[in-house]
């Protein structure tokens, strides 16, 4: 059945498939070490506020996720793909794309626990799902282009 469904598709559209399958089990894997560390921090007993806590537990899990993840999307999730000519180009526009999904992740933990006041794990929901997928958008058709 899996066979009948990738025969229909093109070349360039299995490699879009692959490749978000890559980038889904890399950034799978990122996501739970960046919820691992948000929860570590944002469980620690700090006397900083529960906002102010929120967002060190973001920027502490971004940094994490962020070294690591251009090691990973770059020779695995995106192997194959786009130019690899130029690694400061590369570099660069990664760690744009990577403030992008800090800054969003950021929106997402003053949203839901600052502003409607919520459990402080509830921002991990949108920061799964919703943050990969513009993340994967902006790698291939930007970063790794």
């Amino acid at each position: 059945m899996i066979s009948q469904l990738t025969d229909r598709l093109t070349h360039e559209q299995r490699q879009v498939g692959l490749q978000l399958g890559r980038f889904l089990l890399t950034g799978g894997f990122l996501t739970l070490l960046y919820a691992g560390v948000y929860s570590l921090v944002v469980g620690a007993d700090w006397s900083i506020g529960p906002s102010r806590q929120g967002q060190v537990a973001n920027l502490c899990g971004y940094l994490v996720a962020m070294m690591l993840g251009y090691l990973l999307h770059s020779r695995w999730s995106f192997q194959g793909h786009g130019r690899r000519d130029n690694v400061r180009r590369t570099t660069f526009r990664f760690f744009i794309v990577s403030l992008i999904s800090l800054l969003l992740n950021a929106f997402w933990t003053w949203l839901f626990a600052t502003q409607l006041g919520l459990e402080k794990h509830v921002p991990l929901i949108p920061i799964s799902f919703v943050t990969p997928l513009v993340t994967f958008t902006l790698n291939r058709l930007w970063v790794f282009a």
